[in-house]
């Protein structure tokens, strides 16, 4: 039998996590907390299965929580987004990456990607016959150049998928990138797909400037973002979908045939627990001081970095130590070192190894000082 993706094997994150656990070294490679979420959500959780939220919750999800979403946006970036027709609660944003690619391309299409990127996107593609058409960032992978992009868009070009803030990178879009690809989608039926799951974890007074923000743009854009990284439950799978009514009724048919609905009483609970903004607002600043407690730490090493702007990751550039195959290096202070990194050559085209490694600093203080003092040895 024929396998459609040939190419897939084990994740780089499941690999790393699997050797941290064999050599019992310290894992800032996959992207989730070692601390648990608040007890006040857990509390939620529970009283909504006493309450009796135990069976399918609606196709779209619950209708609070979808009017807190909408009422969270319209707050942040001044769109608003019909909770009936133009919000759906995902199975994380995974699924609703996975929607939302399924819905829209067709045997042939073409769609972007910006590289480094999220290693589900290119599947995906290439499950529905898609092309994925690689556009390779140059290294730190702060800066895009709209006009390779431009030069990259055909006939066939279905879609474009942007990652912000961006992973492994910790980037954020500028005002002007945005205006940029306003500009440069004007007119056509490409459709942006904006992977947003690290809205709420933006640093140093920065401001998160969604594509929800720009209103051409958002009527040929699709936003997905997740309740996992926003509320620290990697382990729930709950996040959303935002997209404009016309393009969210091909969403629905996937969703609908893919998992129908998201766990109720999560939903129950997150829609309660949404309703006081300070519980996102504050994200920023508390993973603003474990980024900077672990960039103190690493003071005096030989690893170099520009501070993360957004998301929980950091970049580590280790060309001062080693000239060593960023996968083999990473997997050297797993057995030596004893710490767990992901190479960010994974993300890349063709693996190409700028002597990158992404640490993870959604962790405890405890942990973040252990790594630090790891990465000062070495």
């Amino acid at each position: 039998m024929q396998s459609k993706l040939p190419n897939t094997t084990l994740s780089i994150f499941a690999l790393m996590s699997k050797m941290a656990t064999q050599h019992n070294a310290l894992n800032l490679s996959q992207g989730f907390p070692d601390f648990n979420t608040d007890p006040a959500l857990i509390d939620l959780v529970t009283k909504a299965m006493h309450d009796g939220y135990n069976q399918y919750a609606p196709l779209a999800g619950d209708l609070r929580l979808r009017e807190n979403i909408s009422a969270m946006i319209s707050h942040l970036h001044g769109t608003t987004y019909d909770p009936q027709n133009e919000i759906t609660i995902t199975a994380g944003a995974s699924e609703a990456l996975y929607a939302s690619i399924t819905a829209f391309i067709n045997p042939g299409d073409e769609v972007i990607i910006l590289k480094p990127a999220y290693d589900t996107y290119e599947p995906t593609i290439r499950l529905q016959g898609g092309i994925p058409v690689l556009i390779q960032l140059q290294a730190p992978y702060t800066s895009i150049d709209w006009d390779e992009v431009r030069s990259k868009i055909s006939s066939k070009t279905r879609m474009l998928i942007i990652n912000n803030p961006h992973n492994p990178s910790g980037n954020v879009f500028s005002h002007e990138d945005l205006s940029k690809l306003e500009e440069l989608l004007a007119g056509t039926n490409i459709l942006l797909l904006s992977d947003e799951v690290y809205e709420h974890i933006i640093f140093d007074d920065r401001k998160h400037l969604s594509v929800a923000a720009y209103d051409k743009l958002a009527q040929q854009s699709i936003i997905t973002a997740s309740f996992g990284k926003t509320f620290h439950t990697t382990g729930w799978k709950v996040g959303y979908c935002l997209a404009p009514d016309n393009l969210m009724r091909e969403i629905y048919k996937v969703h609908q045939n893919v998992i129908f609905c998201v766990s109720h009483p999560l939903q129950k609970a997150l829609a309660t627990y949404l309703e006081e903004p300070k519980r996102y607002l504050g994200l920023s600043k508390f993973y603003e001081q474990k980024r900077d407690l672990f960039l103190r730490g690493i003071e005096g090493s030989r690893f170099t970095y520009k501070p993360a702007m957004g998301t929980y990751f950091q970049m580590l550039d280790y060309s001062a130590i080693s000239q060593e195959n960023a996968r083999l290096y990473a997997e050297g202070l797993i057995k030596e070192n004893g710490i767990a990194s992901i190479p960010v050559s994974v993300f890349n085209c063709d693996e190409q190894d700028h002597k990158f490694l992404r640490f993870c600093f959604a962790k405890s203080d405890e942990t973040l000082e252990k790594a630090a003092a790891i990465l000062r040895s070495i």
